[in-house]
């Protein structure tokens, strides 16, 4: 019997577009967007290469969903994304109407959480799916950068 795919193999997507992003000198964050065990879209952080503060790992990965499914809504798909979503990706989710968020490691600096923002009513969000890994890259990302200063 084939075993379905669980919320680990799916962080383990988004923690390689988040290390894509960090080959690029970006901050690490990755995404995925999945839906039925299909994932249809991928992101990562891409603000430095693109100039635009907006382009968040989720926001790509929200325009990519949306342009492969045609149309606006996310009802059915579920978000995997290495870091807990900033205010402006979770207002964005909110109007994609995203049925999950599954994040990794909590920002509880910029967090939406923290910050109190408003999803969905109906998007469910569960978090620290290895946290522990999606942390240690940030942490690793910026030792770096720092050392580079």
């Amino acid at each position: 019997m084939i075993q379905p795919f669980d919320d680990n193999y799916f962080m383990k997507k988004a923690l390689q577009e988040a290390e894509a992003a960090f080959d690029k000198g970006e901050i690490p964050v990755g995404a995925i967007i999945v839906v039925e065990d299909r994932i249809i879209a991928r992101g990562h952080n891409l603000t430095e290469t693109l100039n635009d503060v907006t382009a968040h790992a989720e926001m790509q990965a929200i325009t990519a969903a949306a342009n492969f499914l045609g149309g606006k809504y996310l009802k059915k798909c579920t978000l995997y994304v290495t870091l807990e979503p900033c205010q402006m990706c979770a207002g964005a989710l909110y109007w994609s109407q995203i049925g999950k968020i599954v994040y990794g490691a909590r920002d509880e600096e910029r967090g939406c959480i923290n910050l109190n923002t408003k999803l969905h009513p109906k998007t469910k969000m569960i978090g620290g799916i290895m946290a522990e890994e999606a942390a240690s890259l940030l942490k690793r990302f910026f030792v770096e950068k720092r050392n580079l200063n």
